[in-house]
Order: structure tokens, then sequence, then C-alpha cells
């Protein structure tokens, strides 16, 4: 294996691994609150982007990180699009009076 293989493998696993306590955390809680819509559709487009240009080279590292974070993006995406509306409900709730 050449060392810029093991150097795409070594960065797309990292980089992947860094979205799992994100999905991890909002599937747990179903706390959408502090995600950022917008962001994570700009983001998701842009792994998808990725993808598509790891394909079009035939770049297995490439491929393989961006399927697997295009995945993991769109789960946190999906999530927020269904928790949204019970985040917004309670951010709509009037404080409770002591």
């Amino acid at each position: 294996m050449e060392v810029s293989d093991m150097l795409g493998y070594l960065a797309g696993t990292l980089t992947t691994a860094a979205l799992v306590p994100q999905v991890w955390r909002t599937f747990r809680t179903k706390d959408v609150s502090g995600i950022s819509l917008r962001m994570y559709s700009i983001f998701t487009t842009g792994i998808a982007v990725w993808l598509a240009y790891g394909i079009f080279l035939k770049e297995t590292p490439m491929m393989m990180a961006n399927g697997v974070s295009l995945v993991l993006a769109c789960a946190v995406l999906v999530m927020k699009l269904r928790y949204r509306k019970r985040d917004t409900r309670a951010s709509r709730e009037p404080l409770a009076r002591a």
C-alpha cells in the first residue's frame, strides 16, 4: 500500500469518526437545538460532492470515507428535521415562574 493511500485512509477514518459522537448524542437525546439546519445541509451537500469527486477519480480512500460520512451526516440531518418540531415547541414555551 502506498503512503498516500495510508494517509488517505487515516484522514478519512479520523474525519468520519468525528461525526459519530454527534450522531450518537442526537439519537440518544433527540435534542437538536444546537444543530444548525443550514450548516448541516451545506455540509452534507459538500460531502456528497466529495464522494462524487472520489468516484470520478476512482480513489478508494476518498470514496469510502465520504460514503460513510455521507450516511452519518444524513442521519444528523434527518434527525434535525424529524425532531425540530419538538425543539421549536419547547423554545416557545414560557419559562416557569418561581
